[in-house]
């Protein structure tokens, strides 16, 4: 799968390629590359075995010839021993706390740190002074000064760091559609319009009763699930510079104001007498509409570490996921708009809703001066020529010959392929690589967020970029 390659807005009239049959189709697979795989599989350690860490982890399963786990550090033990039992680690190359394990000698080429938001800067800069190639789930840090302090010790210690888990940027729908705005077929972009539908069930999950509901623990919502879609704009929209930009955002409905009345004093959803007739009831979600319907993995696996209905049921009645969402201390937006000006007169519009039926189905279309583009964020893009007047119907997956999407629509399989990729090179001098592997380093990172700089008010966040 190709990373996503840099390009401009100087674009020709693609004449040439309106009357070969199939042109987008033929135009992609001419690009694609199979390099080759390394003399030994790159290794990696794994810094929080959660539901990011162990996903990355995956990644050694579906290609062994390419990465290997050989250490973790979780101070869960459910989950440090599954992920211990899965990859056969040595048991010298196990720990509850990383920096018993940055204490040790280098244990690998490479180290995925998936902690939480709050808890990045710390082990960033510890295995990047111990020479660690890096992979870290964004955010980088949820401030200014730990951006500043991850990138100073990458630089200084000349490794690899990824260090904003953007895994929008690798699904094959995004890479298509990128592939199409380079090759010039809509001709030059006019407009954007993005809609992020997270859904009703999942905000209540993960940013009312979940990891991500306040912002001095996690980051605003904007920020913890949205700014991979604001990056997408800026990936699609060229290297134009920002003329303006506008936000507006509030926390509406999930408050104490908006409880009903004949809930009284429930603060548990299973304690509740009007728990059947509330959609955003914890027993809905995880038992109901999961667990009595075969699911165990996420959103199951987030609430219990044994997803049985003992220990499920015992989750919702003692911890945050059975919360009253009316009754939690989340504070995160759960709506948000985002309006961009660029300095050739071009726009976009950004916006993040919670209630809806989707989940996470990202709806993009892309107006340019020859055609349009419109996409579902998974695995269909409409195509529609201004000259010809004809449709195409494009099914990303086949094209670029994924078998197997997986999470966030083939992003999370990509992104550890393409730091994979990316140390393979380093270390090896693979050929044939360069179209798939992380081209940005820590600085430009760093430079291309600038630090992503917040603006908060009670009912204003506005992130430049």
């Amino acid at each position: 799968m190709s990373w996503i390659p840099a390009f401009t807005d100087k674009i020709k009239h693609p004449t040439d390629k309106i009357e070969q049959p199939n042109p987008i189709v033929n135009l992609l697979k001419s690009k694609q590359a199979i390099p080759s795989p390394p003399p030994r599989p790159i290794t990696i350690s794994i810094v929080g075995a959660g539901q990011r860490g162990s996903g990355y982890a995956y990644y050694t399963i579906l290609e062994p010839q390419w990465a290997k786990v050989v250490a973790v550090a979780e101070p869960v033990d459910i989950r440090r021993n599954r992920m211990v039992k899965l990859y056969n680690i040595p048991e010298e190359n196990v720990f509850k706390d990383w920096r018993e394990m940055i204490e040790r000698p280098k244990l690998s080429d490479a180290v995925v740190i998936a902690t939480l938001d709050d808890l990045h800067v710390e082990p960033a800069v510890a295995f990047a002074n111990k020479k660690y190639n890096i992979l870290l789930e964004k955010p980088m840090a949820i401030t200014v000064e730990g951006c500043k302090k991850i990138t100073k010790a990458v630089t200084e210690n000349e490794v690899l760091l990824h260090s904003h888990g953007h895994v929008l940027r690798y699904t094959p729908h995004n890479i298509l559609i990128k592939s199409i705005i380079d090759s010039g077929l809509i001709g030059n972009i006019v407009n954007i319009q993005h809609m992020e539908p997270v859904g009703f069930w999942h905000f209540a999950h993960s940013y009312v009763r979940g990891n991500w509901r306040k912002e001095e623990e996690s980051c605003f919502s904007l920020m913890t699930k949205e700014l991979k879609c604001i990056c997408l704009a800026k990936i699609f929209k060229f290297n134009l510079q920002k003329k303006k930009i506008s936000s507006f955002g509030n926390l509406v409905h999930f408050n104490s104001k908006n409880k009903p009345k004949e809930a009284g004093d429930a603060k548990n959803c299973l304690e509740c007498k009007i728990e059947p007739t509330c959609p955003y009831s914890a027993k809905k979600i995880y038992i109901d509409n999961c667990y009595k319907k075969g699911v165990v993995s996420w959103p199951v696996n987030v609430v219990t570490d044994i997803p049985d209905i003992e220990n499920l049921t015992n989750a919702l009645k003692n911890g945050p996921y059975g919360r009253c969402v009316y009754e939690c201390d989340n504070d995160v937006a759960d709506n948000q708009v985002v309006n961009l000006e660029f300095a050739n007169g071009s726009t976009a519009n950004i916006t993040m809703i919670a209630y809806t039926e989707s989940i996470c189905q990202r709806k993009t279309k892309i107006f340019g001066t020859l055609g349009e583009i419109e996409g579902d964020g998974i695995n269909t893009i409409m195509y529609y020529n201004f000259l010809t007047r004809k449709k195409e119907l494009l099914k990303p997956s086949e094209i670029l010959g994924v078998n197997d999407l997986g999470g966030h629509a083939g992003g999370d399989l990509a992104l550890i392929r393409a730091f994979i990729y990316s140390i393979g090179e380093s270390l090896f001098d693979l050929k044939d690589i360069n179209s798939v592997h992380i081209k940005t380093g820590a600085q430009q990172t760093f430079e291309k967020k600038r630090a992503y700089k917040i603006y908060n008010s009670n009912s204003l966040r506005i992130l430049i970029v």
